[in-house]
């Protein structure tokens, strides 16, 4: 009993660098509590003393703000993380090092007996405020993004976003010629360079967000990228028509200016209040 407690002590460690002490992590970490209380009462449900066990699950969410029902099955080096608003139903099963964060539920979509909520498999982090709902199953090292919606089984070592739950990111199975996983759309260094420039001169970072993607980073992408491909066609026409006829003088594109977009600090005088202004407007 104490070698597993100290083993989900430590995965705590492992897994929030908030984390300083054992005596801290004992007694002021819900999610814990909310664990070993589960393991009790997962424990009296299982030799049928169902009231009880019923109890002690009730006990333990009036503490903790944790509500998992004892007849879920659990796993090894489980963490929820904060933890409050956490709901996880009987049929619920949970792999070993699985984490979740705040809010999270994993629920049923059918009042009918038998198996009725998610598997998680070993590996799986659930973002804060996820819904998992349906009995299916969550692929091992799979990512579900905060406040995602999923309805429908989740392959391995993919990511989830999104209402309903999309995959946005997928490893496929090794590649027997290079005998490493490749990924789906794989982006060439010299793009990610490019991107990243663009996005500089921008005075922002609009790809820095790659498994929890913002749809209008998204869409600001694929602009840069699509006038990115505008000009080296411009660039292309240009040398042709110069080969073609040697007096076609090219007009010059205006290239962008880092003062443009940069953002200063300013005083202002009638109200003694900093503002920020943009240059060049």
């Amino acid at each position: 009993m104490f070698a597993r407690l100290k083993e989900d002590i430590g995965s705590v460690f492992d897994r929030d660098p908030a984390a300083r002490n054992f005596f801290e992590v004992l007694t002021n970490y819900p999610g814990l509590h909310a664990l070993l209380f589960h393991r009790l009462a997962h424990k009296c449900w299982k030799i049928g003393l169902k009231l009880l066990a019923r109890m002690i699950s009730s006990f333990s969410r009036w503490l903790t703000g944790i509500e998992i029902h004892p007849g879920a099955r659990i796993g090894r080096r489980f963490f929820i993380d904060h933890g409050m608003g956490v709901v996880i139903g009987e049929t619920a099963e949970v792999g070993n090092d699985v984490t979740l964060y705040q809010g999270v539920t994993l629920g049923g979509t059918s009042w009918q007996k038998g198996k009725r909520h998610p598997t998680l498999e070993d590996g799986v982090t659930v973002g804060a405020g996820a819904k998992i709902l349906g009995p299916f199953t969550v692929g091992a090292k799979a990512r579900i993004g905060s406040n995602a919606v999923v309805t429908k089984p989740v392959p391995a070592d993919s990511t989830v976003v999104g209402v309903p739950g999309r995959v946005i990111k997928k490893t496929e199975p090794k590649v027997a010629e290079t005998g490493k996983p490749k990924v789906v759309e794989e982006i060439d260094e010299e793009t990610k360079l490019r991107r990243q420039k663009i996005a500089e001169k921008f005075g922002f970072d609009a790809y820095g967000v790659s498994d929890m993607p913002d749809p209008i980073a998204h869409s600001i992408r694929a602009m840069l990228d699509h006038m990115h491909a505008m000009d080296e066609k411009m660039d292309e026409m240009c040398k042709t028509l110069k080969k073609l006829d040697n007096s076609y003088q090219a007009m010059q594109i205006p290239a962008l200016d880092d003062a443009d977009f940069e953002v200063v600090e300013e005083a202002d005088s009638l109200n003694g209040v900093e503002t920020k202004k943009v240059v060049g407007d």
